[in-house]
């Protein structure tokens, strides 16, 4: 089986929401609340597309999937460095009659680079790689000099996607002509979150309404900023039907600056137990942009899913 389909946008895993359009104020303290459209960002369906960015310093074991290879099993562990990366491969239960599998680093532009040859012996095989690229997805091949893949190249194990990352945006087109637009990883520098242009609020709370999709399908939430405060500006957020988003997870609520650094406002952890939950934060910052990541624990930068980028439109 090959990954023709890196590209392709059959289907998608909803990851993001955009939600814009202000009504016009009420009165001079009444709420301004938001109109909600929904833009979609996908990754292949069947997931051929896994590349991700490895963070500096953190060893990220990736599982690799088999294909066509009943009963084997494959992982590498990938440790970057600030001059470089490394990737250790580890496969069991390889049968057949290839004796040596060749693996890539694919980036984001669909372009391999070879690692190295990775020696299959009684089933097992091990190997260490050296790399300088620090996003990309690993693929094994039999094939030896392989510039690009296409539907005939075989591929025997390909990486999964490990929890706690989702895919970086991808340089390549679909046929159709337009960008698939995807995920970010833990590099907090590749989420792309839209200033809310705060000092036009005035000195009134505004309120943005929000929904969620995919997996949160049915969660709600109101975010309330208020920066008549001097010198601070009050963040209030609000979620509502808590009992229809996954249990054991952290929302995490971060503010992003206008040079792309990221403040964490705040968290809640859904017990299962309780309808709503509420975050309370200030920020000292002028202007910055809201957004919503799902963490398995807790974290100081970003690295989940983004499920909510508020962006409004004056």
């Amino acid at each position: 089986m090959s990954i023709r389909s890196f590209w392709k946008f059959s289907g998608g895993l909803a990851l993001a929401v955009v939600f814009s359009s202000f009504a016009a104020a009420q009165d001079t303290t009444t709420k301004t609340t938001t109109t909600t459209t929904k833009t979609e960002v996908v990754q292949n369906a069947d997931g051929t597309y896994t590349v991700i960015e490895y963070p500096v310093g953190k060893e990220v074991t990736v599982q690799l999937t088999p294909y066509d290879l009943k009963g084997a099993t494959g992982t590498a562990r990938v440790l970057r460095a600030a001059d470089g990366t490394k990737v250790y491969l580890d496969l069991a239960g390889v049968t057949g009659d290839t004796k040596s599998y060749y693996a890539y680093a694919v980036d984001s532009k669909g372009m391999p680079t070879l690692l190295g040859p990775v020696m299959i012996e009684n089933g097992i095989a091990k190997a260490e790689f050296s790399t300088p690229l620090n996003q990309f997805m690993v693929v094994l091949s039999p094939n030896e000099g392989v510039t690009s893949f296409s539907s005939d190249i075989p591929v025997t194990f390909r990486s999964a996607i490990p929890s706690g990352f989702a895919v970086v945006p991808t340089a390549a087109t679909n046929p159709s002509g337009s960008k698939q637009v995807a995920e970010t990883s833990e590099v907090a520098s590749t989420y792309e979150v839209p200033l809310l242009n705060v000092p036009s609020f005035g000195n009134k709370t505004t309120e943005i309404r929000i929904a969620f999709a995919g997996e949160l399908q049915g969660l709600k939430g109101k975010a309330y900023i208020d920066p008549g405060k001097k010198g601070a500006t009050q963040v209030k957020m609000r979620f509502d039907d808590m009992k229809m988003a996954p249990k054991d997870k952290r929302f995490v609520l971060w503010a992003s600056s206008a040079d792309g650094k990221f403040t964490k406002l705040g968290q809640v952890i859904n017990s299962g137990n309780r309808q709503e939950s509420e975050i309370r934060s200030e920020t000292a910052m002028a202007d910055f942009g809201l957004f919503v990541t799902m963490e398995e624990t807790d974290v100081s930068q970003p690295t989940g899913k983004v499920y909510s980028v508020f962006s409004v439109t004056p």
